[in-house]
């Protein structure tokens, strides 16, 4: 793999930056403006979040830019962007919304019902009864016009399921109304009582029809996945602002390059394990060697340990031992085990494993999916070196730049250890690489059905299908996966972030590590205590080359005319 350098003599000392001050009072104003202004689809809330970053960008352009320190011109950088991409996701945001107008004509009347509220305006009560009635009708018009159209018109599934989700979100924002006057107001519910009851009604039904009728998802069933593709469009942009100098179709590229390298070494693995090349048979075995019904928590507390020891008997990072002393643990309800089949972490480790509420096929597909070489890998991804020890850190650290927070940079810190500790041994047996490659083959795979969905070129259950193919998921963890990852919870970029940010750190890692310019803990104990951010700008903070307003994040991290992935040592 190629790495591009940046001239250097030596590493910049961690300075104060000079626009903290400038970040930390945006941080707690944009807060109370985003508090104060809540409404749902609301033009004055839109109008007034759009004043104000244009305000805060227009006093940044002020700032004396050559005259700042090196962590200054890098927060400069790094507000700039932010400014100027919260303004895009607005412009975006009012092209989707105009995409279901026709389902909502109505959303103006209750917006502007709960502004005038948040602005306390005078209330006439009979008035109000008379614009919810109305509001009522227009209901119910909305509802025969579609049912009309839908006679000689099909719609978007997703487009339909979308309106559906506006409808609900607006019939809250009406309740919330309702319920603020409602008994403080004398003659408020003698007028608005009724009228509201039956708007409410008209819009819950009206909700539930977009969902079961035009978008045809099976009454009853939440767990139905739909999502919601942004478009290439709007693709580019996010990878714009992430500082991604990469086009969707590139990154699909390096997921199936890296594919392809981890293809190779199962291979291996399942040939030490008498398997021969039938890699996803060694897969089987590997599944198959779980710990008994309750004895998950005593598994992870013991890897918890093994993989700290092996961090620290390398000395590659700082962890305080207060980090090493207050990480806890949970275990995974059921129901949250349909969208996350696998461990979650931070400072709490939640495990998923099975409880006596699951169907015996779930029993055996939680634990499978939970083997003890699986979790070897994702006890530390989720812990320490992984994410518990980056919030730690990020508590004490730099935390007025969590407003730049970038999954990037967490999840892709988290699986370059994974890479890290692979290269430097931690997987003992061929079992413990399986397992370990799983986890890398399933990164791949986020970054090609992830893109796949948002470009409209796979759906989602092509998606759990790649997972379950290509990958060996089971497909209970792959429905799971797939259903996290499309629900709208996570922004579209995030499940590419695991495997593109951990290329990132590696890059880095090659240029400062492997160079001699830093040490292993100095490299990593720097970045923990930089703050969240861009790993292009990580890039920028530890390099002496000149720094311009213009800074373009034109980092090619990843050689794509490489003829393999990464070398295995």
């Amino acid at each position: 793999m190629v790495f591009a350098t940046i001239a250097m003599t030596m590493i910049p000392a961690m300075t104060e930056s000079s626009l903290k001050p400038m970040i930390e009072q945006f941080a707690a104003d944009v807060e109370s403006i985003e508090r104060k202004y809540e409404t749902p689809f609301s033009k004055m809330g839109e109008d007034r979040l759009r004043k104000f970053f244009q305000d805060e960008r227009s006093l940044l352009s002020r700032q004396n830019f050559g005259a700042l320190n090196r962590d200054g011109q890098v927060d400069y950088l790094l507000f700039d962007s932010y400014l100027r991409h919260r303004m895009r996701q607005m412009e975006i945001a009012d092209k989707q919304f105009d995409e279901i107008r026709q389902f909502v004509p109505f959303a103006e009347t209750i917006t502007n019902l709960e502004d005038n509220r948040i602005l306390g305006k005078a209330l006439d009560a009979e008035k109000a009864a008379q614009i919810v009635n109305e509001l009522k009708k227009s209901v119910d018009e909305t509802k025969s016009n579609i049912e009309t159209r839908m006679r000689t018109e099909t719609f978007k599934r997703t487009t339909a399921n979308r309106a559906s989700m506006a409808v609900s979100r607006l019939r809250s924002a009406l309740e919330t109304w309702f319920k603020f006057y409602d008994g403080y107001v004398p003659t408020f519910g003698w007028w608005v009582s009724a009228p509201f009851k039956s708007a409410d009604e008209a819009l819950a039904g009206y909700a539930r029809f977009l969902r079961e009728t035009v978008a045809k998802i099976p009454p009853g069933n939440d767990n139905f996945i739909v999502g919601d593709p942004i478009g290439r469009e709007a693709l580019l942009e996010e990878l714009k602002f992430e500082m991604i100098p990469y086009t969707p179709e590139e990154l699909v590229q390096i997921a199936n390059k890296e594919f392809a390298w981890c293809q190779s070494e199962m291979i291996k693995a399942s040939r030490e394990m008498g398997c021969g090349d039938d890699w996803k048979r060694a897969l089987e075995i590997v599944k198959e060697d779980h710990v008994d019904a309750g004895q998950q928590t005593e598994l992870v507390r013991r890897l918890a340990e093994e993989a700290i020891k092996f961090v620290e008997d390398r000395d590659l990072v700082t962890i305080p031992e207060l980090a090493k002393e207050t990480w806890r643990m949970e275990m995974m309800s059921p129901q949250m085990q349909l969208v996350n089949p696998f461990f979650l972490g931070g400072d709490t480790i939640m495990v998923s494993y099975p409880t006596d509420a699951m169907s015996q096929d779930q029993k055996m597909m939680s634990m499978r999916a939970n083997n003890v070489h699986f979790s070897r890998a994702t006890v530390f991804h989720e812990l320490i070196p992984g994410h518990n020890l980056q919030q730690f850190m990020n508590a004490r650290y730099a935390q007025y730049r969590r407003i730049f927070s970038t999954p990037f940079w967490t999840e892709g810190w988290a699986l370059y250890w994974e890479m890290l500790m692979w290269d430097l041994g931690f997987p003992k047996s061929p079992q413990n690489r399986v397992g370990m490659l799983f986890w890398r083959m399933h990164r791949c795979a986020r970054i090609i059905f992830s893109l796949g969905f948002h470009l409209e070129t796979m759906t989602p259950d092509q998606c759990i299908e790649l997972l379950v193919d290509k990958v060996g998921h089971e497909r209970s963890s792959a429905e799971a996966e797939v259903r996290r990852s499309l629900s709208g919870a996570y922004p579209p970029l995030y499940q590419c972030a695991y495997m593109l940010g951990a290329l990132q750190f590696r890059s880095l890692h090659h240029e400062f590590v492997d160079s001699k310019k830093m040490t292993d803990k100095q490299f990593h104990d720097r970045i923990l205590q930089s703050g969240n951010m861009p790993v292009a700008m990580i890039r920028a903070l530890f390099g002496d080359g000149k720094l311009s307003k213009d800074f373009d994040a034109a980092w090619r991290f990843y050689d794509l005319a490489a003829q393999n992935g990464p070398k295995s040592k």
